[in-house]
C-alpha cells in the first residue's frame, strides 16, 4: 500500500475515527520537566492526524503517508526500534484501559518533522488517544491524557522524558503559552503578545531522543538527586546549592542549569506579562548559554547559528528540545519576521521554518 503523496481526505476516507494533535515549541526551560520546573512551551501550526479502523483481530496495520510500506504489528509486541513502536505503545495501552477492544487499520499524516525537538512523539500518541476515545465516544481531562501519553515514552519506548511535551502537546492553544509547573502539574495559559513572533527553526542537524544522550543527562540530573537528597533539582535550598562544590564537577555543571533555568523561566514569564520583549529575549540568549555550556546539550554548529541570529537582529534565540540537533527558536518583531527569515535562510542554506 503506498500512501506517499495521497490527497490527505482521501487518506482518512475509510477511517471510523480521527484525532489530531499539534507539535510544540518550548520558548524556554530545557530538560527542568523531570526535576521539578516549570516550563513555557507553545503550539506550532504542524500537526499529525491518526486515522482508525477497529479490526477482528489483534492485528496492528500501519500506514504512514511518509513511508510506502504498510507495517505489520501486534497489540501484544515489545518496542523493537522501529517508528511505529509509538503506535503499538499507545494502541496497547489504550487497549489496557479499554479505549479500544481490539487490533487496528491505522493510517498515519504528519508534517511535524521527527527528531527536530518539536514533540512529533508526543503529538502522535496523543492523536492516537484522541481517536480511540472518537471511536466511543469519550473525553478524557486533557491532563490525564498527557499523563498516559508519557507513560508510553517512559515505559514502552525507553526515553526518561518529563511530561512538558504532553502536556503541551494535549493542552495548548494557538496564540498562546502554557506555564507548566512540573512539581504538581498546574496549568496556566498566557496569551503571546500580538507583537512577538516565535520563528521556529530546524537546524538541518537531526537526533532522536532514544539514541542516548537524552538519557544520558536524565541520568545525570538523577545521580545529583541522590547526592543531594532532593528530588526536584529545580527547588534546592541555599544550603543545599551551598553543598555542590561536593559533586563531581560534571553534576556541578548540570545542576548549575537546572537551577538556574527555572529562574530563567519564571522571570520569562513575567516579561511576558509586561510585554518586555527585551528581557525575555535575553533571558533566551542566557538560557542557550547555559545549555551550551553546563548542560552541554549543544553542538559547535548549533551555537553558531544562534550567534548569527543574535548578530542578524533577532532578540532572543536559542536551542529548543532535547538538545544535540532539531530545531531552534528565535524571537524577533513580527512585523519583520518574513524578510528576517528570508535573510537568515538566505545565509545558512541548510536551516529551514518549522
Amino acid at each position: 500500500m503506498n500512501m506517499k503523496g495521497q490527497n490527505k481526505n482521501s487518506l482518512f476516507k475509510a477511517s471510523v475515527a480521527t484525532g489530531s494533535a499539534r507539535g510544540r515549541v518550548n520558548l524556554i526551560g530545557e530538560h527542568i520537566d523531570y526535576n521539578g520546573g516549570t516550563v513555557l512551551p507553545a503550539s506550532i501550526s504542524r500537526e499529525v492526524t491518526v486515522g482508525l479502523t477497529p479490526r477482528a483481530d489483534d492485528l496492528l496495520e500501519i500506514s504512514s503517508s511518509r513511508f510506502d510500506d504498510t507495517v505489520s504489528r501486534s497489540l501484544t509486541e515489545p518496542a523493537n526500534s522501529h517508528w511505529s513502536d509509538y503506535i503499538v505503545g499507545a494502541l496497547s495501552l489504550a487497549h489496557k484501559k479499554g479505549w479500544i477492544q481490539s487490533g487496528m487499520n491505522i493510517v498515519i499524516d504528519s508534517n511535524i518533522p521527527d527528531g527536530a525537538g518539536v514533540s512529533s512523539s508526543a503529538a502522535l500518541i496523543i492523536a492516537i488517544f484522541r481517536a480511540c476515545l472518537a471511536l466511543n465516544g469519550e473525553s478524557k481531562d486533557p491532563k490525564d491524557v498527557a499523563i498516559l501519553a508519557r507513560e508510553v515514552e517512559t515505559d514502552f519506548i525507553g526515553v526518561p522524558c518529563g511530561i512538558m511535551d504532553q502536556m503541551a502537546t494535549s493542552l495548548i492553544n494557538p496564540g498562546q503559552a502554557l506555564i507548566l509547573d512540573t512539581l504538581n502539574n498546574d496549568t496556566q495559559t498566557i496569551d503571546i503578545p500580538d507583537t512577538w513572533s516565535f520563528i521556529t527553526i530546524h537546524t538541518g542537524i537531526h537526533r532522536k531522543l532514544s539514541d542516548g544522550r537524552y538519557k544520558e543527562r536524565a541520568i545525570e540530573c538523577q545521580e545529583a538527586k541522590e547526592l543531594l537528597k532532593q528530588n526536584d533539582l529545580c527547588h534546592i535550598t541555599p544550603e543545599e546549592e551551598a553543598e555542590l562544590t561536593s559533586l563531581p564537577e560534571i553534576l556541578q555543571k548540570r545542576v548549575t542549569h537546572v537551577t538556574s533555568e527555572h529562574k530563567r523561566v519564571l522571570r520569562a514569564i513575567e516579561a511576558m506579562r509586561m510585554n518586555n520583549m527585551a528581557l525575555f529575549g535575553q533571558l533566551m540568549v542566557e538560557s542557550h548559554k547555559s545549555y551550551s555550556h553546563d548542560f552541554e546539550a549543544s553542538t559547535h554548529e548549533i551555537d553558531l547559528l544562534i550567534e548569527s541570529a543574535l548578530t542578524m537582529g533577532a532578540l532572543g534565540a536559542r536551542l529548543t528540545g532535547g538538545g544535540f540537533g532539531g530545531c531552534m527558536v528565535a524571537l524577533v518583531q513580527k512585523t519583520e519576521k518574513e524578510q528576517w527569515m528570508k535573510d537568515f535562510a538566505a545565509r545558512h542554506k541548510n536551516v529551514w521554518e518549522v
